[in-house]
């Protein structure tokens, strides 16, 4: 998928963090079932249990949600922050200096003896 994509990951944070975290925020819905041993909806002001009956399937919709707002809201800050940071100092080094190496052009010494 990331080379569908054309996506640089070359660490898979979001294959690992990303997809993990979005499975995990789901099953939470899931495994939070009493009849699966979860403790269902606590109704913290009175302290106890909720009287109505644990729905798995509204309870994984809910969870979805959720989730759906943290990407939309993490992808438009991030995108503001990328503009940004663009706008200032750019993302990328010139080309010329990307083919020289970094380590040159960036810090004035080589890393690595051919």
């Amino acid at each position: 998928m990331k080379r569908l994509l054309g996506a640089d990951d070359s660490l898979d944070v979001f294959g690992v963090h990303g997809v993990g975290g979005i499975l995990g925020a789901l099953l939470t819905g899931v495994f939070a079932s009493p009849n699966l041993g979860g403790q269902g909806i606590m109704d913290y002001v009175a302290n106890k249990m909720s009287a109505d009956p644990y729905s798995i399937g509204s309870q994984v919709l809910i969870q979805g949600e959720a989730v759906l707002t943290t990407v939309i809201w993490s992808g438009l800050v991030s995108l503001v922050a990328f503009k940004l940071v663009d706008l200032v100092i750019g993302l990328r080094v010139p080309e010329d200096e990307e083919r020289e190496g970094l380590d040159i052009s960036s810090h004035g010494e080589s890393a690595y003896h051919a």
